[in-house]
């Protein structure tokens, strides 16, 4: 047994066990209660699908730009996801493209919504995100460093504005107008509102601006629940902010079955409904073959890590690049080729049959 995963499930545990402690403690707005957190996840079909972004965009500035926002393309890709029986994306918005043109970038997201919705795909969009290049500039994006994983994706609101609080005021701007534009849209799913929160060395530094957009997306008060995804089971002042201020927990596990089993277990004890946000990486064990069915089974949502293969790298290995940029031995992220045809037949032919497609 790995003890530093166990003691790490354990103090998961506490954390479900004493949930009322922790909303008296570190709530900063009522968050739903139980029952109607689970009569809101009742009224949904078993959710399954990817986090997505075209293949074309590098990162979320690339997505959401003017000049660079793919509106054909995203109705063609998600119309590989309708087909294998996907019914929701995990979406990435961006601060600055909303800073740089405030009604452009509303009007992109609408226009993004009416083209899944058409493929009767739900969304949950995440606001701010701690992972991976801590700086970002609008304009033009950088091109893919060779055979490197997400080497262009970008932090939101990046280092140093992340953990300066003069910069809040505009953030504040950003998140209530996302979200007053869309709180009573039923073709948001749900509002993830920071992704990994203290990644990428930030730890506690974080927990400011993960207070402050809790507040701002609760005194919008959308009709959707809100919800911040557990990622680190160490990061003890992080998880109880978090859990105590989701409407529904959500969580990124990349172990093997055996391992994310005692993830479920273990959070199930909130009362909650469950969503796993992020899992699905081949070379690490987490496959569509051993994890997808334990999912279902346990009716927990499942949103795996990339769908088409483009300009992210993601079927690159975090912490094994490729010099040469040639094909990996194994994908480790994405269900696609650009060209729509799978990267293994029998993933999507078991999407499809645990989604009814067959």
């Amino acid at each position: 047994m790995n003890t530093k995963r166990f003691l790490y499930g354990i103090l998961i545990l506490t954390f479900c066990a004493v949930t009322g402690f922790a909303q008296q403690k570190a709530q900063l707005k009522k968050v739903w209660s139980v029952k109607k957190a689970n009569e809101w996840y009742k009224n949904h079909q078993w959710l399954t699908g990817a986090n997505y972004i075209p293949n074309n965009a590098i990162n979320q500035l690339e997505m959401w730009q003017a000049e660079t926002f793919s509106p054909a393309l995203i109705d063609k890709e998600l119309g590989w996801a309708e087909g294998i029986g996907f019914n929701t994306l995990r979406v990435f918005l961006h601060s600055k493209a909303y800073k740089q043109d405030p009604k452009g970038f509303l009007n992109r997201v609408d226009q993004y919504l009416t083209i899944a919705d058409k493929h009767h795909i739900t969304t949950m969009f995440v606001l701010f995100d701690d992972c991976w290049n801590k700086t970002s500039a609008i304009g033009k994006q950088p091109e893919p460093k060779i055979g490197i994983h997400n080497s262009g994706w970008l932090q939101d609101p990046g280092d140093p504005a992340y953990a300066d609080e003069t910069k809040f005021p505009e953030l504040k701007v950003y998140v209530k107008a996302v979200l007053s534009r869309f709180a009573k849209d039923k073709r948001v799913l749900l509002w993830d509102l920071y992704n990994e929160p203290g990644n990428s060395g930030k730890l506690e530094t974080s927990i400011p601006l993960l207070k402050n957009t809790i507040l701002w997306a609760r005194a919008v008060n959308p009709s959707q629940p809100i919800t911040i995804g557990l990622w680190s089971w160490g990061f003890e002042k992080l998880n109880e902010i978090q859990l105590a201020n989701s409407d529904v927990v959500t969580y990124h596990n990349y172990e093997t079955p055996e391992w994310h089993q005692r993830t479920i277990d273990l959070l199930k004890a909130s009362g909650r409904p469950l969503i796993c946000t992020e899992y699905m990486a081949r070379t690490r064990g987490s496959l569509f073959s051993n994890t997808l069915p334990l999912l279902k089974k346990k009716n927990v949502g499942a949103i795996n890590w990339g769908f088409v293969a483009g300009k992210t790298n993601t079927k690159f290995a975090w912490d094994t690049p490729l010099a040469d940029g040639s094909e990996p031995k194994e994908w480790f992220h994405e269900i696609f080729n650009p060209d729509g045809t799978p990267y293994r037949k029998e993933e999507t032919d078991l999407i499809k049959k645990l989604n009814g497609k067959n």
